[in-house]
């Protein structure tokens, strides 16, 4: 379960919540342009853009869920497990491992639309990074300043699909979550019409009773029918901290507390990160469950050129505060 937007005021804002029962260490991680990432088809890659993100860190290679490169690309992958489809090895294609998608957008695209144009000759194959980590099904949402994509490695193959309205959720496909829109087609931020009889005297009661219907539950069409709405409707200025405001309001709007989505396993779901990056600062934002204020990473004062990882653990009490990527 997770929920990804990206909103356009001045500039861009781009995030996500990562919403599981459980924690694998997530970090921020900065990887420089001359970070080796050994690729299982391409050989060794050694040069690359600079990028930020969450991850987990494993035998030394970062395991990106969401994150933000030099060159303002943004991209998250989102938890898609019953339509996305895995492949043998083409010779005509690109050949990439599920968890290598993330690096290549980020190390080698300048633009979203470059991103969209490459990922149609990727091959999804079905390569697990270790007996531990299996490959995940997931889709991604992709966008920068200009442009916004989702990608889904789907029983035709890759396919591609412009995203207007800058949100994903999970399943079902992202066509269906479009289609399905037409159902709140007539919600609206605004006091309703009486169109239910035109000779009663009949009025709201109170603010609100425009988008009477929007659906609050947690399940993956829900929650998109929701973000689309927030995302749709919320407006704020033009400044930094205005934008990050306003995404981190429109993902708490999916939000998931402890203890009300069973997991299946006799754990719970819950909302364990939500993030922010803001390309136009270079910088990624991000809340934890248990630490609500926001925090950021400043790739901006890291070392573009080296070849070590740089990173920052995510945990943290109810008042902790990283500045400048900074602990204090």
């Amino acid at each position: 379960m997770c929920t990804a937007a990206a909103i356009k005021t001045s500039s861009l804002f781009f995030g996500r919540t990562l919403d599981y029962h459980k924690s694998f260490g997530e970090e921020v991680v900065f990887t420089p342009r001359r970070f080796t990432f050994p690729m299982r088809f391409c050989g060794d890659w050694r040069r690359h853009y600079a990028m930020v993100g969450a991850a987990i860190v494993a035998e030394g290679y970062p395991l990106y869920y969401d994150g933000m490169n030099e060159r303002g690309v943004c991209v998250a992958g989102l938890n898609f497990p019953h339509s996305a489809a895995f492949f043998p090895p083409s010779q005509s294609k690109i050949n990439l491992a599920q968890f290598e998608i993330i690096p290549y957008i980020l190390g080698s695209c300048a633009t979203a639309a470059q991103a969209a144009h490459e990922l149609e000759n990727v091959n999804l194959t079905r390569e697990n990074f270790s007996k531990e980590l299996p490959a995940a099904g997931l889709h991604w949402l992709i966008a920068d300043g200009a442009d916004c994509f989702v990608a889904e490695s789907v029983a035709g193959g890759m396919r591609i699909h412009r995203n207007n309205l800058g949100v994903l959720t999970n399943e079902p496909p992202f066509l269906y979550q479009l289609s399905n829109l037409s159902r709140y087609m007539m919600l609206s931020p605004g006091l309703p019409a009486n169109n239910f009889c035109k000779g009663a005297d009949i009025r709201p009661q109170g603010m609100g009773y425009g988008a009477i219907g929007l659906p609050g539950d947690m399940s993956p069409q829900s929650r998109f029918v929701r973000a689309a709405f927030f995302a749709c409707n919320s407006n704020c200025g033009g400044g930094e901290e205005e934008g990050v405001n306003r995404l981190f309001h429109i993902l708490s709007g999916a939000s998931v507390p402890h203890g009300c989505c069973a997991a299946g396993d006799g754990g719970w779901e819950s909302t364990l990160y939500t993030c922010c990056c803001s390309p136009a600062s270079g910088r990624y934002y991000f809340t934890t469950y248990s630490s609500p204020a926001p925090r950021c990473v400043d790739m901006r004062l890291e070392n573009y050129e080296g070849d070590a990882l740089v990173r920052y653990p995510m945990r943290g009490g109810f008042f902790a505060q990283v500045v400048n990527g900074r602990a204090r």
